[in-house]
């Protein structure tokens, strides 16, 4: 394994400095002065408030499954960086890691070019899929669409817009137009749009772009549930293995580019299409795990439209009663989160979410008293202590933001050697 040197790991720690800095003046001349990679690979775009993460990661099996070498490009990362970047379900080795940051790191400096960490990694991906020869990559939108820094590549197979909410509104707007702008802001000419359900206004706004631009619209309405864990998707059925009533929609998403992929000539047979849909793995999102001799829930329920599917999920499994240990970013609506998760009746304890500004817990238990008066309630160094202390008949559930759950994940692991 390749051992970075001091100077390579500095510049890459200093890049926080910057910030989220929206905009695609940085990335491209960074890009322009690589040779362009992202022009030699062929992609699919997916943005979305929720659930695209779900789809990349459907559609990233699925495509390998079918025998295509296929990138993946996620975010945030869980436990390593190198999570964000992989290859037919492999990450990015360290060694590429490093050595693709030096090629950076010295494009950076001989042409005084500010960026920002994302776009760094950003550009990582491209160098790496384009070394690498990948068929085809699945990326993720990083915040919004418009301004973010995947939106360099000029001619996607596909483009999906898998929901729209209320997020990151001091960057993207207070409405949900507004929102919905900025997704739309990856539709290009021509390429073909799979648009989720999304609320009126949004689709308005959305199909009106995807007008203007020519692009074929393709939009999702929730399928009819026929049995509980399978799609029915033109005329075959396909195993969704992930929980939740949600995700049947966004495995709906995910068959549908795949249907569009097969009219761009694209060999995706069902049977391996099947395959691929029953193997995928989305860690973090309601998955239960064992730590400390306690069956628990995670799931990074980050904004109130997550918040609202995890409590469906909780009320549809018959939860009774539930313990929450919950952490949240600054950035994130508190308010909006507490009110869909706590009811009379839960318990709820508050962490915090190290290394990154979160809503400190005695503002949080403070909320909650507000929001669901009389909800016994808490605050704990960590979500270890908080689960030590639950006892049955409560379910542990941990959530409210994937740093947290990538901080329990972490712990469940270096527990098992």
């Amino acid at each position: 394994m390749m051992e970075p040197n001091i100077e390579l790991q500095a510049f890459f720690q200093g890049l926080q400095r910057f910030g989220i800095t929206l905009g695609l003046e940085r990335i491209r001349q960074l890009l322009a002065h690589l040779g362009n990679p992202q022009n030699h690979v062929p992609t699919i775009h997916v943005t979305g408030t929720n659930g695209k993460g779900s789809v990349c990661a459907y559609l990233a099996s699925i495509l390998t499954a079918c025998g295509y070498r296929t990138g993946l490009y996620i975010s945030p990362h869980l436990i390593t960086y190198q999570e964000r970047i992989q290859i037919d379900h492999q990450p990015i080795e360290l060694v590429d890691w490093w050595r693709i940051l030096e090629r950076i790191k010295t494009t950076v400096e001989i042409y005084q070019i500010p960026i920002t960490e994302f776009e760094a990694i950003t550009a990582l991906m491209w160098i790496y899929f384009a070394e690498k020869n990948v068929d085809i990559a699945v990326v993720e939108v990083g915040l919004g669409g418009r301004l973010d820094a995947t939106n360099v590549v000029m001619q996607p197979l596909v483009t999906v817009i898998t929901s729209i909410g209320l997020d990151h509104q001091e960057r993207l707007g207070n409405e949900l137009r507004d929102i919905a702008r900025e997704k739309a802001g990856i539709l290009k000419p021509n390429c073909p749009l799979v648009r989720g359900p999304v609320p009126p206004a949004a689709a308005e706004v959305i199909d009106a772009q995807a007008l203007a631009l020519n692009c074929p619209l393709i939009a999702i309405t929730p399928p009819v549930i026929q049995s509980e864990g399978v799609l029915h998707f033109q005329g075959d059925d396909y195993f969704i293995p992930l929980a939740g009533a949600h995700q049947l929609i966004n495995a709906q998403i995910a068959l549908e580019v795949i249907h569009q992929l097969r009219q761009k000539g694209w060999n995706l047979p069902v049977s391996q299409v099947q395959k691929g849909m029953a193997q995928t793995r989305w860690p973090g999102r309601l998955q239960w795990v064992n730590w400390q001799g306690k069956k628990v829930l995670l799931d990074g329920a980050h904004n109130p439209q997550a918040a609202q599917v995890l409590r469906h999920y909780v009320d549809a499994q018959n939860f009774q009663p539930v313990h929450w240990i919950i952490g949240l970013l600054q950035t994130k609506d508190a308010s909006g989160i507490l009110h869909h998760l706590l009811r009379p009746g839960d318990r709820v304890s508050f962490v915090p979410v190290p290394g990154h500004r979160y809503h400190e817990t005695a503002y949080l238990q403070d909320l909650a008293q507000r929001i669901c008066p009389g909800i016994p309630s808490q605050t704990a160094t960590d979500p270890g202590h908080a689960l030590a202390a639950i006892t049955p008949p409560y379910i542990p559930i941990i959530c409210g933001s994937l740093y947290l759950i990538g901080q329990v994940l972490k712990s469940i692991s270096a527990s098992t050697f």
